[in-house]
């Protein structure tokens, strides 16, 4: 009994010591950018750490709190946000069931039974005793895999990547649906502007067609100028109609992302009157730390990667512990008597000598697989270094067009106020006002849109540089804070 609890302690020994087969991970080399920096908005400066720009509710930096709140909903009633915080709970969960495997199995099966041997079994004496007898068995069976090899360590290192990489994927869906609802507020807010610059040239196109049905009631315009400012001014509510379906698409989408009935959510209407604030956008290796979809990525590569050792650990012995014990008896009254004790206690070594290639194929499968998670790690990566400086070049551009679409504004106001002096002093006829009416409410127009599109790109530059999230804010599971880069 003694020599068997040596051997017991010599293999917990080494199952304690013994190093897990398989590559060890270390963290796939990124896509470099070009340049130390991404490509700068005039004005903008490089992130520093101490920066407090986007930074958890990154969306306060509007300063809207309309906006605010619906971030705040969409937190506590998204129906996709919901899903990812199940699927990361189950990943959690899962992490319990490759830990199990890390300890003994325990069993116990009490049974009762009557046996009656049959009188006509083969090869048996002719004296065999055919009376039906009791049996009672208390059996209690433990087992235990020695983790020689790391397969076990291996699988629960890989529950661990798995859950950080749900935990990644969860925090993706997040920042998506929380940018997306800001997008979906700002076009709102947009058609708002939009319905109020409209509303105006309403009310100035009426005021032109009664000037010139009085210009033709006094004799001084021809019918055709009254039919062409009355073109003017319906078709110009035909375009505020418009705009107020674009409204309610946006409203109805935001009630959707906050989680509420379309119908019961009203917003009332604000016109976009906010500047885009300055987002520096950082260093592009600070970008691997800030895109939960790339802590992801990276995360499942460190989960393909313990595969490959699970696998490879396949073609070497399993050795497990067996014991049993128990009591057994042929009546009641001798079931727990000392004498109907049994026991029994050893290590098997369990090694499969053939199976057709099975372990190579699977080990060639996981090695194939890593390589498969590499690749979209560096795809993700190459992606998100793409929206950034799409991004920036958008509010480059956006930046330039702005002023020269307000230089453009400017122009078509003066032309139209030219225009409307000279009708009135008959030196043109009033084909010239409504040309200039219509190219100046363009311009307007434009000059809304830009703004739109420059909190836009804004917005998804936020987006893109990860919000306010950063790996620090990946759930850590016992090792796995010192497995993770």
């Amino acid at each position: 009994m003694k020599t068997i609890a040596l051997g017991l302690c010599a293999i917990a020994v080494v199952a304690s010591t013994a190093c897990a087969v398989g590559p060890r991970y270390t963290r796939p080399a990124a896509p470099a950018a070009g340049g130390d920096t991404f490509k700068e908005v005039a004005g903008w400066k490089t992130a520093q750490p101490n920066d407090e720009g986007a930074r958890g509710a990154w969306w306060d930096i509007f300063g809207d709190q309309r906006l605010n709140a619906l971030e705040a909903q969409l937190l506590a009633s998204n129906q996709d946000l919901a899903a990812a915080d199940a699927r990361f709970r189950e990943a959690r969960a899962l992490i319990g069931v490759s830990r199990a495997a890390q300890s003994p199995a325990l069993a116990l099966a009490p049974a009762a039974a009557f046996v009656r041997n049959s009188g006509n079994t083969p090869l048996s004496a002719s004296t065999l005793d055919t009376r039906a007898t009791g049996v009672y068995t208390l059996p209690l069976d433990l087992s235990y895999e020695v983790d020689v090899w790391g397969r076990i360590r291996r699988g629960v290192a890989a529950a661990w990547d798995r859950a950080q990489a749900s935990a990644g994927d969860r925090a993706a869906v997040l920042l998506s649906l929380q940018a997306e609802l800001a997008l979906d507020y700002f076009e709102l807010r947009s058609a708002d502007a939009q319905r109020r610059l409209l509303d105006a040239a309403v009310a100035a196109f009426t005021e032109a067609l009664q000037l010139t049905t009085n210009r033709f009631d006094g004799g001084a315009a021809a019918r055709s100028d009254v039919a062409q400012a009355k073109t003017q001014l319906e078709a110009t509510r035909v375009q505020a109609t418009d705009v107020a379906v674009h409204r309610a698409r946006f409203e109805h989408a935001i009630a959707v992302l906050a989680g509420v009935p379309p119908a019961s959510l009203h917003l009332a209407p604000s016109p976009l009157d906010a500047t885009p604030p300055d987002i520096p956008p950082g260093l592009p290796s600070q970008l691997l730390e800030r895109r939960p979809d790339i802590a992801a990525a990276e995360r499942r590569a460190a989960e393909a990667n313990e595969r490959v050792g699970i696998a490879r650990a396949s073609f070497f012995p399993a050795v497990i512990l067996n014991a049993a014990g128990g009591v057994e008896g042929n009546s009641l009254a001798n079931w727990f008597a000392w004498p109907s004790r049994f026991w029994a206690i050893g290590p098997a070594a369990v090694q499969t000598l053939l199976d057709g290639g099975r372990r190579r194929a699977i080990s060639e499968a996981a090695v194939a697989g890593y390589d498969a998670t590499v690749a979209e790690y560096r795809q993700t990566t190459l992606t998100a270094f793409q929206q950034v400086e799409d991004s920036l070049a958008a509010l480059r551009a956006l930046e330039q067009e702005a002023l020269q679409q307000d230089a453009a504004t400017t122009s078509a106001k003066e032309s139209l106020r030219i225009s409307n002096d000279r009708y009135l002093a008959g030196a043109d006829p009033y084909l010239q006002v409504l040309t200039a009416q219509t190219i100046a409410l363009t311009n307007e127009r434009n000059d809304e849109d830009i703004s739109r599109r420059r909190m836009a790109a804004t917005l998804l530059l936020i987006k893109a540089l990860g919000g306010g999230w950063t790996t620090a804010e990946l759930p850590v599971f016992g090792a796995a804070a010192q497995r993770f880069p």
